[in-house]
């Protein structure tokens, strides 16, 4: 399953910082609970979404009402609240864990179905909401390599394109470490 996180940051003064603790403690504290396999963190390069995105491949629902998740992972943004904006947050069906991207390469989510991104040459894969908000009931996910160009304003309506802020971390072991290998 892909756990997702969107939000926007209101504060640009203390915007790095949260990104330190976001990228640098967050994701870390994250991938060492039992049950998260990966985690990642992109930013927005369209403007009709929210600012970044973190997408963690969990083994399912449990994990996150787990008592070690709110422990350990789930919140800890207290300084930081009154600042997160358009937080919106899903549990997604998936057939295999979420795409590690490496500097260069691109993630593009599309709310509006598959042929946008077929359109592109692309193969997106589908991703359907079982839990938490439960929108929108469907993404469509693909990854553009690093060797094509894309303008994000020529993106159509629906497309949000996202760029690595940090490398994927994966847990010690479970299947998304070994199909991540």
């Amino acid at each position: 399953m892909i756990y997702t996180v969107e939000c926007s940051f209101a504060d640009p003064v203390s915007e790095a910082e949260w990104n330190d603790f976001y990228s640098l403690e967050k994701l870390p504290a994250l991938i060492s609970l039992s049950g998260f396999r990966t985690s990642q963190r992109f930013k927005a390069l369209s403007k009709d979404c929210p600012v970044y995105l973190a997408l963690h491949t969990i083994d399912h629902l449990d994990v996150l009402l787990s008592e070690e998740y709110r422990r350990k992972g789930g919140g800890n943004f207290a300084r930081w609240q009154q600042h997160i904006t358009h937080w919106h947050r899903n549990l997604y069906e998936t057939p295999a864990p979420a795409p590690a991207l490496l500097y260069g390469a691109y993630l593009l989510l599309s709310a509006t179905g598959p042929d946008p991104l077929l359109a592109m040459g692309l193969s997106p894969w589908l991703l359907n909401a079982v839990a938490l908000e439960k929108f929108p009931p469907q993404r469509w996910m693909a990854v553009l390599p690093d060797s094509m160009e894309i303008d994000p304003a020529a993106l159509p309506e629906g497309i949000h394109l996202y760029t690595p802020m940090t490398a994927q971390l994966r847990s010690g072991s479970g299947p998304a470490n070994q199909a991540a290998s």
